[in-house]
């Protein structure tokens, strides 16, 4: 699966040398990741035009905090990638001022032509990067609360729940649904439950989600844990049922 979703982005970008690509943070994309890298590694592939930009940070932590987004993502990525450093985008969670950072943020996006392939996981609760449930569909990039499911979430990543941070500086819902191809990654049994509800089920702010309904070009991958609910919602579909 990982590898599948790997040959996507890397045509991605052999067909566009300068796209622009929208990364996720978090353990279901990092065999996506190292099979990105191993990819470019034996095709020889040429990354030095292509941009990058972060869906999130953690509000408070710096770029150089081993646990913040900017740092995890330059160890299991960026770091064997040529893309230069200028091309990097990471929100800025310590920022003086972050309504300025937001906006610096998506003013950057709309100076490069927006975004060309979004990676995106889901949270079980539905959520997309810090976008929780209740989260309307138009909100655009802002500091957001982390749900309480999703603070118990991170509380391995951060060492206790205590010391988990309790807002994130994300892209809104309708920066995501700007990108013009979205790949939605989804792992292990704990997810099958989100993935039907999110691709079959209501379209509501309740699973933030259900909102890739309405995106034109939508690909998902999901392993066989996370599949066994969708894959019997689409048995029945094909039955006429």
């Amino acid at each position: 699966m990982d590898r599948s979703a790997a040959v996507v982005v890397s045509r991605q970008v052999v067909q566009k040398p300068d796209s622009v690509l929208g990364l996720a943070t978090g353990n279901t994309t990092e065999g996506l990741y190292r099979r990105m890298v191993e990819l470019r590694q034996h095709l020889d592939l040429d990354y030095s035009r292509v941009t990058t930009f972060n869906l999130d940070e953690y509000v408070g932590l710096a770029p150089t905090d081993p646990i913040s987004c900017r740092a995890r993502i330059q160890q299991s990525l960026l770091q064997w990638l040529n893309i230069l450093d200028e091309n990097i985008f990471v929100p800025n969670g310590a920022a003086r001022s972050l309504e300025q950072e937001c906006k610096y943020y998506e003013d950057s996006i709309a100076a490069r032509g927006g975004i060309d392939l979004q990676i995106l996981s889901v949270g079980e609760n539905g959520h997309i990067a810090f976008n929780e449930p209740g989260t309307a569909f138009e909100t655009t990039m802002r500091v957001a609360d982390l749900a309480d499911t999703t603070v118990k979430a991170k509380a391995e990543l951060f060492g206790s729940i205590d010391q988990v941070a309790r807002q994130g500086i994300t892209m809104g819902i309708r920066n995501i649904m700007m990108a013009k191809r979205i790949m939605l990654v989804v792992k292990g049994k704990h997810k099958a439950k989100i993935a039907e509800r999110s691709l079959f089920g209501a379209v509501t702010p309740n699973v933030p989600a259900s909102v890739l309904q309405l995106h034109p070009f939508v690909t998902v991958f999901m392993d066989e844990e996370a599949a066994g609910g969708p894959l019997s919602v689409c048995r029945k579909y094909a039955r006429g049922e």
